[in-house]
Formats: C-alpha cells, sequence, structure tokens
C-alpha cells in the first residue's frame, strides 16, 4: 500500500486533501489497486499515479483539464490525463486534441505527447480515476478514486480566484455540479475521442477560449505551444 501514495500527497495538495486520503475508504482504495498490481499490469507504475498533483501544485493551478482514467496500454500514461511520455505515439484523442490546437491557435504539432509544459505553467491534468488494469479502460472506476478526485475539483472550487474548468464528454460534464459557474469559467464540450470528435470537438476552440477567461481574470494565459524533444 505504501508504494500506492505519499504519507503526504505532494504540490501543498496535503494541505486541503490530507483529510480524504486518511480516510478508511482510501486505506481500502489503496489496498484493492495494490492487490490488482500482484495479479495484473496497472497503469500508471505507482511513483506516478499523483504525477498530476506533484507537476501542479494547488496554489498554482488555474486550468483543469478533466479525464477519465488513464491510458490503458504499455507505456502511455505517466499521471497527466491525455498525456504521454516522451517517444511514446500520441494516443488518438491526444492527436485530436493537438488538431483542434493547431487549428485553434496556431499550434505547431510537435513530435512528442507529453503535456508537462502545461501542467507547469497551472493546468491540472486530472483523471477521475488514477489507475487502471492493462487493456481494460474502466477497471478501477467505482472502486474509490472519484470521491478522491471530486474532493480536488472542490477544493479548486472552493479556493479564491478564478479556476477555469474544462469538461470534455458526458462522463467529465457530470462534474459540474462540483463547480459553481458563479465564480469560475466552466468550458463544456465534445469528448476528443475519435468516437465523439466530429461531433463537436473539432472547431469548438477550447483552448483560446482557456487564455480568454484567463486574461479577463488577470491571469497569464497558457502557452499551448509544446517543444519538440528530438534535436534537429
Amino acid at each position: 500500500m505504501a508504494d500506492e501514495a505519499p504519507i503526504t500527497l505532494p504540490g501543498g495538495w496535503d494541505e486541503v486533501l490530507g483529510d480524504e486520503v486518511r480516510q478508511p475508504g482510501f486505506a481500502r482504495l489503496l489496498e484493492f489497486v495494490a492487490e490488482e498490481r500482484r495479479h495484473h499490469r496497472v497503469y500508471p507504475p505507482p511513483e506516478d499515479v499523483f504525477n498530476a498533483f506533484r507537476c501542479t501544485p494547488f496554489s498554482e493551478a488555474k486550468v483543469l483539464i478533466l479525464g477519465q482514467d488513464p491510458y490503458h496500454g504499455p507505456g502511455q500514461a505517466h499521471g497527466l490525463a491525455f498525456s504521454v511520455r516522451p517517444g511514446v505515439r500520441p494516443p488518438p484523442s491526444l492527436a485530436n486534441i493537438f488538431r483542434e490546437l493547431r487549428d485553434d491557435v496556431g499550434f505547431r504539432i510537435p513530435d512528442n505527447g507529453c503535456l508537462v509544459p502545461w501542467a507547469t505553467q497551472g493546468v491540472l491534468l486530472l483523471n477521475a480515476v488514477l489507475t487502471v488494469r492493462e487493456g481494460e479502460p474502466g477497471s478501477h472506476a467505482r472502486k474509490g478514486w472519484e470521491r478522491f478526485t471530486d474532493a480536488a475539483i472542490r477544493a479548486l472550487g472552493r479556493r479564491p480566484g478564478e479556476v477555469v474548468f474544462v469538461l470534455w464528454g458526458a462522463h467529465a460534464r457530470r462534474k459540474l455540479p462540483l463547480v459553481d459557474p458563479a465564480r469560475h469559467t466552466v468550458i463544456e464540450g465534445v469528448h476528443p475521442s475519435p468516437l465523439s470528435a466530429n461531433r463537436g470537438f473539432f472547431g469548438s476552440r477550447p483552448f483560446s477560449r482557456v487564455n480568454a477567461a484567463l486574461a479577463r481574470a488577470g491571469r497569464t494565459p497558457i502557452d499551448w505551444q509544446l517543444p519538440d524533444v528530438q534535436a534537429g
């Protein structure tokens, strides 16, 4: 169990979620994940489960992009929603995100799908469920992660200052009751999955809308451009 979560969450998140991770239900969740790891391949690896919180400290988070659960293929998930490590081919949803970025803000498609540069600018790339069994999307849903990530969304919603919440697809949009739209900007839309992207994700211009909302709030917009990692 100890290798599934640090005793304290990184990035100042323990101050707002510490009580949640010390609940009996969270301990049962970690027991479930540890048991899964004993019998199956589970992603991401233990050291990466809380990377979203590590890369985007609570006090610096100004945008939330909510995913569903981690990528379930080998080597893909590393704890940030929609992101893959350098050297891993961007999955279809991320490729569609890049396509919309190109059309929306003139994004140059990079040679990698690592979104860490967004996270370090204050974009919390949070999945509703933080682990998954290999090849079985949704396999760790309804085991306790949702209570924890809902608490993280609520904590952002209570924090002073405006946050931009990006909710793509029906699953993410069910989290709308956790956010006060009178205090925060909520950008709802179609999920970038190939199953749905042609039904309204393309052309929705979410990234320029995020930056417009940040500018209205007097905050620094996100530089969405990702660097190439290969020389030349």
